[in-house]
């Protein structure tokens, strides 16, 4: 299974109307939700934000498309089609369009949103697919230098603490967290 590498954005010109292109590897459903939510609510002002996820949690296989008012089939389901094409799941794209003036026609709204999912998956990076966990480490200072040499470009820190002793809030590979195991002194809760 394949997904992306990472969160990208792109953006291009079609016949003066404005694409933007939003793409982020995603997990969970939930994730894949707040991320459109997050991207319509930065660019509420764009006369439409369609969106496409594809991702399989705890073995359920979801697929969502929206044209969020372009006409029906137009928009959302053309970027599905490229992420279904290009065979890669658990991420979530979003096409922001500022209308420039000039009517793209069914023809032209497909082209152009699909050109918007194409460009954003290629500028992410198509990657294999390596299942995380969420996990709350708790370690000593003298550690931390070691836990992010291990954790470094593969894993997600979402959070970062510091007090008597740092924590962290990390999505883990297994085989990350088997390394992280072999380490004295460090806590690992499941969450």
């Amino acid at each position: 299974m394949n997904t992306i590498k990472s969160i990208k954005r792109i953006e291009f010109e079609e016949k003066k109307s404005k694409f933007i292109g939003h793409i982020k590897p995603v997990s969970t459903k939930k994730e894949a939700e707040e991320y459109i939510a997050e991207i319509k609510n930065k660019y509420k002002d764009a006369t439409h934000n369609c969106s496409a996820y594809k991702l399989i949690e705890n073995g359920q296989e979801y697929f969502k498309v929206d044209d969020d008012g372009e006409p029906k089939g137009t928009s959302g389901k053309p970027m599905g089609e490229i992420l279904t094409y290009m065979d890669i799941d658990n991420v979530v794209v979003i096409a922001t369009r500022y209308f420039g003036g000039i009517k793209l026609g069914a023809g032209g709204l497909v082209r152009a949103y699909a050109k918007t999912a194409k460009l954003a998956v290629q500028a992410s990076e198509i990657i294999e697919y390596i299942k995380k966990e969420i996990y709350l480490l708790e370690f000593n200072y003298d550690k931390v230098s070691e836990i992010d040499k291990i954790i470094c470009n593969h894993d997600n820190i979402l959070e970062k603490g510091f007090n008597d002793k740092v924590f962290y809030k990390v999505q883990l590979s297994d085989e990350n967290l088997e390394k992280i195991k072999k380490l004295r002194n460090v806590s690992i809760i499941k969450l």
